[in-house]
């Protein structure tokens, strides 16, 4: 049964009397090659652990493991737990790990789907969820110490957010979180006609790597956080504004501050690079600056 094509889903969905559910974001690729592409990207080697996300009726997971040595599919839902077992069962290096995929600690879950008595590194495979796409990302990145790289299939308009730069409307709080834990490539374009059933949307093929160590090593990083969290909730708003929202200081000091540092007070937070961010929470007094 080839669970890659529109007959073949339609055969197995129909056998367990099952349907894709909108809330979880079930979209089953019907394509191939693009299948065969994101494997590829994935630059599987036999020596190689693999974690994905989300796995549907395992059509893409069959390919990760065919080119990997052991990959763990963590699924949330349970209608699909007996498709999958059909599907895997001839990819015995496959696991099935039925859970939602933020309520577990995905390092020790894949110890214990291959009995690791320690973990170097992993990749992960996915096409993620569309409506958890951010939680799921963070997920990955800070609590996957050892994480290599993840090449994951989201939302072209996320993706396209996540590699936006300063100045651009799409430039925001996910594009300068993300540039603090990691570096994205934009791989390729994956067409809503690829998808049983079609979604709205089309996808992207990205890759994110993260900075091991970080590569900021910032000494107040929750500083850095709250003001990037500060600005773009009040992006129609001037940097002068916003600082003196953040550290709760009259303007003049803060416009004081901001020429100190070389940052013009009336800019907007969309035309602020990750470094003028980072400047500004670094230098404030309250993180050992001076002012």
């Amino acid at each position: 049964m080839d669970i890659s094509s529109k007959t073949g889903i339609k055969e197995i969905t129909n056998k367990y009397n099952i349907y894709p559910h909108k809330k979880w974001g079930q979209n089953f690729l019907v394509d191939k090659n693009i299948l065969n592409k994101i494997a590829n990207l994935s630059g599987l080697t036999s020596d190689d652990y693999v974690i994905e996300i989300g796995p549907g009726l395992g059509a893409l997971t069959r390919e990760i493991a065919s080119r990997s040595k052991g990959v763990l599919a963590i699924e949330i839902d349970p209608s699909l737990q007996e498709v999958l077992q059909e599907t895997l069962a001839d990819s015995n290096n496959s696991r099935l790990k039925m859970a939602d995929v933020l309520k577990v600690n995905l390092e020790q879950e894949l110890m214990d789907a291959f009995k690791l008595s320690k973990l170097t590194t992993y990749k992960v495979c996915a096409n993620i969820p569309y409506n958890i796409t951010t939680p799921i990302i963070f997920n990955l990145l800070e609590t996957g110490p050892n994480m290599e790289y993840a090449i994951l299939m989201i939302q072209k308009e996320v993706a396209l957010r996540i590699k936006a730069r300063p100045g651009n409307k799409e430039y925001g709080l996910l594009t300068v979180m993300i540039q603090y834990y990691a570096e994205v490539e934009y791989l390729m374009d994956v067409s809503r006609n690829c998808f049983f059933p079609r979604p709205e949307v089309d996808s992207a093929v990205i890759k994110i790597t993260p900075h091991n160590p970080n590569k900021f090593k910032l000494k107040n990083e929750a500083g850095f956080k709250s003001l990037v969290r500060k600005a773009f909730q009040m992006r129609r708003k001037t940097m002068l504004n916003i600082c003196s929202a953040e550290f709760g200081m009259e303007k003049e000091k803060i416009k004081r501050y901001l020429d100190i540092l070389g940052i013009d007070c009336n800019k907007r937070p969309e035309n602020l690079t990750i470094h003028n961010f980072i400047s500004i929470a670094e230098n404030w007094p309250a993180a050992g600056g001076e002012f």
